[in-house]
């Protein structure tokens, strides 16, 4: 890593810390520079708007995620099971990394034109996170019929990919609720801030992925 590259991941880095542990509001040019221990001008050699930083660490924050779901994944032999593995990883990120989790999503940096000549849109790293979620649902569905007796009924369903959509929509909201205290109040449950716990979870992560795929047959 040549000393350019090397000072501009670690601007990335302090724009990483700056978020997880103040929000997005709290990532500036200024601020990433103070921290750094470098002149006031040096980030814009590398983000040349505030835009671009915020990009760069949301790009980041999904470079985590994949990590995480890569390991979350390990081990599991079958594609429901991945997906529970996902759904967990995913909805865990959201609630313990609220300020990274909400950075990734925002709509002017999703929107947004590339804000580097070297660097795609952030938009363009949500397609793997999507495209492994849909891979696992048209799985999901082999699996189901390899077992299905040859007179059962037949639930081609919609394709994959809206099926995908659905489930991943259902998980992200589900975790924006919860974060909120929205689905605590709904469920009669105590408003209690942070994550829920494991039970609670796992209950919710099983009935988004029934109502999506179907309830686990034996």
């Amino acid at each position: 890593m040549t000393e350019e590259s090397s000072l501009r991941e670690r601007l990335i880095d302090v724009g990483v810390e700056l978020v997880l542990t103040e929000g997005s509001a709290s990532v500036g040019l200024r601020d990433i520079a103070r921290r750094a221990g470098v002149s006031h001008g040096a980030p814009r050699r590398y983000f040349p708007t505030h835009h671009a930083l915020l990009s760069a660490v949301g790009r980041r924050g999904f470079e985590d995620l994949a990590a995480m779901f890569e390991a979350a994944v390990t081990g599991v032999p079958t594609a429901r099971g991945q997906l529970e593995a996902l759904a967990r990883a995913y909805v865990g990120y959201a609630l313990e990394r609220r300020g990274m989790f909400e950075l990734m999503w925002r709509h002017d940096l999703l929107d947004g034109a590339a804000q580097a000549s070297d660097q795609p849109r952030l938009r363009e790293s949500t397609l793997p996170l999507f495209g492994h979620f849909t891979g696992l649902v048209a799985r999901c569905r082999s699996e189901r019929d390899a077992t299905r007796h040859a007179d059962g009924p037949n639930e081609a369903g919609p394709p994959p990919a809206v099926t995908a959509a659905a489930l991943w929509s259902n998980l992200h909201g589900m975790a924006q609720l919860w974060a909120w205290g929205s689905l605590q109040l709904a469920l009669g449950a105590p408003p209690l801030d942070g994550a829920p716990d494991a039970t609670q979870r796992d209950r919710l992560i099983a009935a988004v992925l029934d109502a999506h795929l179907g309830p686990v047959t034996s």
